[in-house]
């Protein structure tokens, strides 16, 4: 695309989300929500309270802190399933968890890892 097209096109897109915010901005409904978050954000400054608190205050069960996420991430590891690689070229078969296997090496450096994992079949 040349520069002036997208010069073009882009002023374009600027006119059509122009008309878009003018249309929004005689809504009724968005007025009435931008009311309600402006009176609540002064509310919220008044009591001194950040959103976190008002959620909290909501909805306590949504609360899911920093420790609580790290400590399903660390719990127990996902076992590893089974890939069977077979070779094409040689009909040589080998069955891995993961990648650190020296003939599976051997394979992905000699015809490259997208080759080599297209050879792959999970067992489980």
């Amino acid at each position: 695309m040349s520069l002036i097209n997208e010069y073009r096109a882009t002023e374009e897109a600027i006119k059509e989300l122009q008309e878009r915010l003018k249309n929004m901005s005689q809504d009724d409904k968005l007025q009435k929500e931008l009311e309600f978050e402006g009176k609540l954000r002064k509310l919220m400054g008044e009591y001194q309270k950040s959103l976190r608190d008002i959620i909290a205050l909501l909805d306590p069960d949504a609360k899911v802190s920093k420790n609580a996420r790290a400590g399903k991430a660390t719990g127990t590891k996902r076992a590893r399933k089974v890939k069977q690689y077979k070779n094409p070229h040689n009909g040589e078969v080998i069955e891995t968890k993961g990648g650190n296997h020296k003939t599976l090496k051997e394979w992905k450096a000699k015809w490259g890892g997208d080759v080599v994992e297209s050879w792959a079949t999970l067992l489980g």
